[in-house]
């Protein structure tokens, strides 16, 4: 018989605690024998197991189903809202923040306006109300949101701090991950606004189905974020994706020459509309900027041969209007080119992919999933 080693014992608990908690939360409600059933382990084991998650206020036992015959088995369900997490957009004109529940279900969403040349500390005050008035509103304990995680435009490192901004005023430098972490004391992370759309959109978007992605958002900046295996592919220093940057490609000028030299024409959303409609100006113009996009998308593209590249950010709203003549480009540009699609979410995006994030980080770091 092999002999337990010093710390044998404690790792086995955690392994039987992990088996039995992730098969809770994917059964939602479950019976001892259905869980040993998941897990293949004994029923005492999954018992001894449920009743430690129940004192760490994890687990609930749940009433036996009304008109039962005989002695009703025991049932025990997760308690998703024993812990919250918060994903927060800090955007170049908007905040937008959304809380969930631990089985990452928003309960509430709270939004925000702010100016595009707003300095750094208005902007950083405007996400911390819109954060407090997310929560507040929703009826939920500062203490009890365990972690929070927030997307921005630009470079941001591993720390969470921002390494480099080009779109908002004084925004290189500010380390708000650091600074999200004191609006309710708990875990604060960071990521780059087209990253965190990328996992929203594979958590429960458009890539669900697939495991390699380039996302590209479009709107008042152009971006990039890269799934690989379906994890985020950020970089050596949070820069992943950020081809937008390169003058050479063109992203920047493409979004200004969609409205530039035309007074009939005051946003983008009028010139798809009108291209919507037929008129040749605009299908002209519609088609240039698609052209300039397959530039900088074929080029990640090659570089990454994803499975599915996915339309996401204000522009992409125009749908077919848009994705049609990219797709035409980008076939004349890459060897294989992936199925294009657009975004499944609005500006809901970057905010429900924080709180992907933040939800990672409490599965990790506090329910040890």
């Amino acid at each position: 018989m092999t002999e337990l080693r010093p710390g044998d014992a404690s790792l086995l608990r955690k392994v039987n605690t992990q088996l039995t908690l992730s098969a809770l939360r994917r059964e939602g409600v479950a019976t001892l024998t259905r869980l040993g059933r998941v897990t293949g382990l004994s029923r005492q084991t999954v018992e001894t197991v449920l009743d430690e998650l129940g004192e760490r206020g994890y687990v609930r036992e749940v009433p036996p189903d009304e008109g039962a015959m005989g002695r009703p088995a025991r049932r025990f369900g997760f308690r998703a809202d024993a812990g919250y997490v918060m994903g927060v957009e800090v955007g170049g004109d908007a905040i937008v923040a959304a809380l969930a529940d631990l089985n990452g279900e928003v309960i509430a969403w709270e939004r925000a306006a702010v100016p595009g040349d707003a300095a750094a500390h208005e902007r950083l005050e405007a996400a911390r109300r819109t954060s407090l008035a997310c929560v507040d509103g929703a009826g939920i304990a500062h203490r009890r949101v365990w972690a929070v995680a927030a997307g921005t435009p630009g470079i941001v490192d591993r720390t969470g701090r921002v390494s480099l901004s080009i779109t908002l005023p004084g925004w290189t430098g500010v380390d708000l991950a650091g600074l999200a972490g004191r609006w309710f004391g708990g875990a604060a992370l960071a990521a780059n606004d087209a990253n965190l759309a990328a996992l929203a959109e594979h958590w429960r978007g458009s890539a669900q189905h697939a495991s390699d992605v380039v996302y590209v958002l479009i709107g008042h900046r152009a971006g990039a974020g890269i799934l690989i295996g379906g994890r985020l592919h950020q970089g050596r220093n949070g820069a992943a994706g950020e081809i937008g940057t390169l003058r050479q490609v063109g992203w920047e000028d493409a979004a200004r020459e969609l409205v530039k030299d035309g007074p009939e024409f005051a946003t983008a959303a009028e010139v798809f509309e009108a291209a919507l409609a037929g008129d040749r100006d605009a299908v002209r113009r519609v088609d240039r900027y698609a052209e300039n996009l397959a530039i900088g998308a074929s080029a990640l593209a090659l570089a990454v041969d994803p499975d599915l590249l996915v339309l996401g950010g204000g522009h992409a709203r125009a749908g077919d209007v848009l994705l049609e003549p990219l797709r035409r480009h980008l076939a004349e540009l890459c060897v294989s080119v992936p199925e294009v699609v657009a975004s499944t979410f609005g500006d809901e995006a970057v905010a429900l992919g924080a709180v992907r994030l933040a939800l990672d980080h409490v599965e990790r770091q506090v329910l040890g999933l």
